[in-house]
């Protein structure tokens, strides 16, 4: 089956939301994009706003108090937001990694991986009746135990490091914020009979494959495994959970590049026409994340690092006709655009883009201006 890069733009574009938009919830939204990168908490709002036809600024925020959407650190080591109900399958397969297990993990945390089972048992114990700590109280309680006091100065780091392998055992995940605080809370708890578990990694393969093919195919096994795991996963592992999947999977050759879809979804990308016009999306936004910016269909190469930026910062993107031509930013009441070396914007177009993505953030009368 041959399609080309315009049809999976399309196709991409309608499942994840971005054209048409959809009336769909927070939670249903972030269920379509297998999560939604939360390690700031703008980002997150926003990529759920500017797929709604209606932007609703307050959307995230009212499910997660509505206990529909989950804070908890997951694919690449990150905080996303997820449904509790699909969580444990993208937490089992990085558990499955098995970052901390590896000697660079130790000599970089100073935490062994025996510490680190000792650690995801007692703080599910400290946590099991449902208690909301900062991070403060936690790790307080933890230090009292003298095989943890050693650790208080990384368990206090704002970097979380040692605690990542414990959201993705279920051991642990973001509660209500008190004030500027985070906090710290059992999921089982707090989502009760939404909350699925761990399951098996194997089990957990097939539901996080189909589902991430499903918002970013297609792809090829590589592009998965570092979208999840920045490649981490053992590659004989990664190919038998694919081959599970075969009687599921088309392969798909994307102008000369082979990748896979699920089978289910063929006939409509093939039915897919040339994707065209312009969509404006924010920072960290999954439309980019779930492929990778190193995906140099989607991002040239010569223009990455105005995309992916120091620090980890994602840009706010301009999608052209599926690709990313250009960054913008809002400074004041003018959405500023800078079009990448030989690219040309329709001020029009992007004025519409502009008052839509206005509404997402609250601000009105914004106007473009191309750098």
């Amino acid at each position: 089956m041959k399609v080309t890069w315009k049809q999976v733009a399309t196709w991409r574009m309608q499942r994840q939301y971005v054209d048409p938009r959809t009336k769909r919830s927070a939670s249903e939204i972030v269920a379509r994009l297998c999560g939604v990168q939360a390690q700031v908490w703008s980002a997150a709002e926003l990529a759920v706003a500017l797929r709604q036809t209606t932007p609703d600024g307050d959307a995230v925020d009212r499910d997660v108090a509505d206990l529909t959407l989950m804070k908890t650190w997951a694919m690449r080591g990150t905080l996303h937001l997820l449904r509790p109900q699909d969580a444990g399958a993208f937490l089992s397969l990085m558990a499955d990694a098995g970052s901390w297990l590896k000697p660079s993990w130790t000599k970089a945390s100073g935490v062994s991986p025996k510490q680190v089972d000792e650690l995801t048992d007692e703080v599910a114990a400290i946590l099991e009746d449902g208690a909301e700590l900062t991070r403060d109280q936690l790790v307080t309680k933890l230090i009292a135990d003298k095989r943890f006091k050693s650790m208080e100065e990384r368990l206090r780091s704002g970097w979380g490091s040692v605690l990542k392998p414990l959201a993705w055992r279920g051991a642990l995940c973001h509660g209500v914020n008190q004030g500027n605080k985070i906090t710290f809370t059992s999921p089982a708890k707090k989502f009760g009979s939404d909350w699925k578990g761990i399951p098996e990694p194997d089990d957990a393969a097939r539901t996080a494959i189909a589902a991430y093919l499903g918002a970013y195919g297609p792809a090829p096994m590589d592009t998965f495994d570092r979208w999840l795991t920045l490649n981490s996963t053992s590659k004989p592992k990664l190919r038998r959970w694919f081959a599970d999947l075969e009687d599921k999977l088309t392969e798909v050759d994307v102008e000369g590049r082979k990748a896979l879809i699920l089978t289910e979804h063929a006939d409509e990308l093939a039915d897919a026409a040339q994707c065209s016009g312009i969509k404006l999306l924010g920072h960290f936004d999954q439309y980019v994340l779930g492929p990778g910016t190193k995906d140099e269909v989607l991002v040239e190469p010569k223009h990455r690092t105005k995309v992916s930026r120091a620090a980890g910062w994602i840009s706010p993107i301009v999608v052209v006709d599926g690709k990313v031509e250009a960054v913008w930013e809002i400074d004041g009441k003018e959405l500023v655009v800078t079009p990448f070396d030989g690219v040309t914007l329709p001020v029009k177009d992007l004025q519409k883009e502009a008052t839509h993505v206005g509404k997402a953030n609250g601000v009105s009368g914004l106007k473009v201006r191309v750098a």
